[in-house]
């Protein structure tokens, strides 16, 4: 019996242990919580520091943003996050290319008006100059 036992605390430690990120996956959820931290902040310097001159920012209306529109629209309170909450994030890199895919559920003041939205989110960050940037960002409604 005892020979049974030690096998069994191995394989169920094995089995209970979360993966652990490397330093690029670490690197890469540490850019995509300032960005959420900015987003809440209004903060104008982190957003433009953390988001692609190229950016493509898509909302589940279909509505398309360039950086300067992203950037003012949070700057100004056109879309005022009051809280963001992530859940079940996964992130796979590629080189200098990597994916993020989360859900969002937040309050919001946009224009004055209080709301929640709910979304999955598909980011795509790229590494420019040693820093990972936000290069495009599409979300769908969840039913």
């Amino acid at each position: 019996m005892k020979y049974l036992f030690f096998p069994f605390i191995l394989v169920f430690t094995f089995f209970t242990q979360a993966p652990a990120q490397s330093s690029k996956e670490t690197a890469v959820n540490n850019a995509v919580e300032r960005l959420r931290k900015a987003m809440i902040d209004g903060n104008k310097a982190e957003l433009e520091a953390f988001v692609s001159d190229n950016l493509s920012y898509g909302h589940s209306g279909g509505l398309i943003e360039s950086k300067k529109e992203f950037v003012d629209k949070i700057v100004t309170g056109k879309s005022d996050f009051v809280t963001i909450e992530l859940k079940n994030q996964t992130i796979s890199i590629n080189g200098k290319t990597a994916i993020v895919r989360h859900e969002l559920h937040a309050t919001n003041n946009d224009n004055g008006k209080p709301g929640e939205v709910h979304l999955k989110i598909l980011l795509v960050w790229q590494k420019q100059s040693g820093q990972w940037k936000l290069l495009a960002r599409q979300a769908i409604k969840i039913p």
